[in-house]
């Protein structure tokens, strides 16, 4: 490892250890958290988000083919930062998935969800509310007008002084329209937490909010910032195709090809995000898709609205 790396003030902690029983047969090639996400691995956006705060020294979960995400990330080295690799070896919730890692963690820690996409804001922010404040919690939200979200989600209630005061995982009748989004920022009081978390009733696993709100409870303040412009979970295949072909309008045009790739002057490519070492015969046609790394497309092919795996070809039904 680069020798001139230090210790970090704070760590990342990346949960990345689920099975992703809704990505379909992508799951038979891939774990989530290195679908590729504008040609780089959903845990690369992270990691590089952790970098640029400065932190360095960053635990992973690994589960569910976590060999391949350990292949793909390898110590850390190429992204300027020092990884471990922790393996899960039961699922049940995100508190429980935390607490693994109680001794593997010594100081405050900025935990990601594995599978969201985050559009950052100013992490920064989580940063300086913490530290100013002496939190034990600091949470990113999101003021979400899509009720439906927020219910998927959970939701952050504030006293007049903007301190969170409750945290309701999934709720059924939603009272405001701030939205958790899966980015924290924990101290180390949160594992002491999570030993007395008890199971949830609904789905019979150990919550982090309700961790959470064992922490306010016990009188530990925290807060909650506008971190974030949004966080896009990738669970089913159409969100993966469509987080792709919003990020390449977003910042290339509508069209993202990777430099290694070869396409052929004739082809038609509109709408598409084409990863490393891709063939695209002249003769073909890819609209509205997603091309992962080392895909040959056939000559002759029309592919729209489908993500394209060396594998196989997965249609989509993109939003209209």
């Amino acid at each position: 490892m680069t020798p001139e790396l230090e210790r970090s003030k704070y760590m990342g902690v990346l949960l990345a250890a689920g099975h992703a029983t809704r990505t379909g047969t992508l799951r038979d090639e891939f774990p989530k958290p290195i679908l590729p996400i504008g040609n780089k691995p959903l845990l690369v956006h992270q990691i590089e988000l952790l970098r640029s705060m400065g932190i360095i020294d960053i635990t992973v979960l690994i589960g569910h083919k976590g060999y391949q995400i350990t292949r793909v990330l390898g110590d850390g080295e190429r992204h300027g930062v020092r990884l471990q690799f922790v393996e899960q070896k039961s699922m049940l919730g995100i508190a429980h998935a935390l607490g693994q890692l109680e001794n593997y963690v010594d100081r405050p820690f900025l935990l990601f969800l594995g599978d969201i996409y985050f559009v950052p804001k100013d992490i920064g922010s989580m940063f300086r509310v913490f530290e100013e404040e002496n939190c034990g919690a600091v949470l990113a939200t999101k003021q979400e007008t899509d009720v439906s979200a927020i219910r998927r989600n959970f939701s952050v209630i504030l006293d007049n002084t903007g301190k969170v005061v409750r945290v309701i995982e999934k709720p059924r009748h939603v009272v405001n329209n701030l939205k958790g989004v899966g980015l924290y920022l924990f101290d180390l009081q949160v594992f002491d937490a999570i030993r007395r978390t008890p199971r949830t009733a609904m789905r019979d696993e150990y919550e982090i909010t309700d961790s959470i709100q064992v922490m306010i409870d016990d009188g530990h303040v925290v807060r909650s910032t506008d971190a974030v412009h949004d966080d896009l979970n990738v669970t089913y295949p159409e969100d993966l195709l469509w987080i792709n072909l919003a990020l390449a309008r977003r910042e290339h045009g509508g069209i993202l090809v990777a430099d290694s790739a070869r396409v052929e002057a004739g082809a038609k490519i509109e709408n598409t995000v084409i990863g490393a070492r891709v063939d695209v015969p002249a003769s073909a046609c890819v609209t509205n898709s997603l091309v992962f790394d080392d895909v040959r497309i056939a000559p002759n092919a029309v592919i729209d609205s489908a993500i394209v795996t060396p594998r196989q070809i997965l249609k989509c039904q993109l939003p209209r």
